[in-house]
C-alpha cells in the first residue's frame, strides 16, 4: 500500500506532466517508524518547512505539523502490516507549465518498505575522486542535488568501497555518499558546516544535541581532508543507523571512547 496525496492505494500513476520528474521541483524524506512513533518527528518537519520555502511551495494539509505528519505516515506503516518501516516521502509541485512555476501546491507520495537497521563498521572508506559536494540554497535538503550522491555511490561501488567521502570544490570535508561524518580529536567532537553543501541531516542535528547534552565541545566549520586523517575516531550517521569507520584510504581509525559510546547509545 501507498499514500498519494493522502489517499490509501495498492498502487497509483501518475499523470503527466509531473513537475518532480521534469524540473526535479520537488524534494524528499527518508523517515523511520518505529514503536508505533516516527523518530525525529520534529527535525524532518523543521527541513520540510525550510525546503517548502526555499522552493516555494506550500506543504500540503495532511503534513502540515510534526504531529499531523507522525499521525499521516503511521498510518501507512500500518496498512502495510509493518512494526518497523523505512517510509519515503516525495513531495513536488502540481501543474504544468515550464521553469516558471503556476502555483505553490504540492503533491506527494508515500511509500513503505521492512526496516532492518544496520550498525555494522565501514571497514573502508576513501575520498572520492570523481565528484565533489556543491553548496546551494536547497544542499541543505533531500532531492534537487540527487544526482550527485548517485554519482558518488557509483564511484564507491566501482572501486569496492564501504564508504565514500565527500569534500567539496574547495577541499574541505564535506559528508559520505549518504550520512553525516563525524571524527574525535583530543576529546572535542568535529563535524562539516553547512556551508561545504553538506544535507542537513536529522541525525546530523541529533548528534549534536546530544553531544552538546553530555558536556561535549562540538565543532562545525571547514576542515580539511588531513584533519579527518588525523582524528581519534570517525563515524557516520544517519536516520538509518550511527556507523564506526575502521579505515579511511591507508589510514586506520581508533574505536570510540566509551564517553562517545554512552552518548550515541542514548541516541537510539
Amino acid at each position: 500500500m501507498l499514500l498519494l496525496n493522502n489517499d490509501l492505494l495498492p498502487t497509483a500513476a501518475l499523470p503527466l506532466p509531473n513537475r518532480g520528474l521534469a524540473f526535479s521541483d520537488g524534494f524528499f524524506e527518508t523517515l523511520i517508524f518505529a514503536n508505533g512513533r516516527l523518530r525525529l518527528a520534529a527535525d524532518h518537519h523543521a527541513r520540510m518547512r525550510r525546503a517548502a520555502a526555499a522552493l516555494y511551495l506550500a506543504l500540503p494539509a495532511a503534513l502540515a505539523t510534526p504531529e499531523v505528519l507522525e499521525t499521516t505516515l503511521a498510518r501507512l506503516a500500518v496498512a502495510n502490516h509493518l512494526p518497523t518501516a523505512r517510509l519515503r516521502l516525495q513531495q513536488w509541485r502540481t501543474g504544468g507549465g515550464r521553469y516558471t512555476p503556476t502555483t505553490d501546491a504540492a503533491e506527494w507520495l508515500a511509500t513503505a518498505e521492512a526496516f532492518e537497521p544496520d550498525d555494522a563498521p565501514i571497514a573502508k572508506a576513501a575520498f572520492a575522486l570523481e565528484t565533489h559536494s556543491l553548496y546551494s540554497p536547497l544542499s541543505f535538503c533531500k532531492g534537487p542535488q540527487a544526482w550527485l550522491y548517485v554519482r558518488a555511490a557509483y564511484e564507491r561501488q566501482r572501486r569496492g568501497l564501504d564508504e565514500i567521502i565527500l569534500c567539496n570544490a574547495a577541499g574541505y570535508v564535506a559528508e559520505a555518499s549518504a550520512a553525516a561524518i563525524f571524527w574525535m580529536k583530543n576529546d572535542m567532537l568535529f563535524t562539516p558546516g553547512l556551508e561545504t553543501g553538506c544535507v542537513a541531516g536529522v541525525r546530523r542535528a541529533q548528534v549534536l544535541r546530544g553531544a552538546r547534552a553530555a558536556g561535549m565541545e562540538c565543532r562545525e566549520g571547514l576542515f580539511t581532508r588531513a584533519a579527518l586523517l588525523e582524528a581519534d575516531t570517525v563515524f557516520t550517521a544517519n536516520v538509518a543507523a550511527i556507523k564506526s569507520v575502521s579505515r579511511i584510504e591507508d589510514n586506520a581509525c581508533g574505536k570510540p571512547s566509551e564517553t562517545l559510546v554512552q552518548v550515541l547509545k542514548s541516541l537510539s
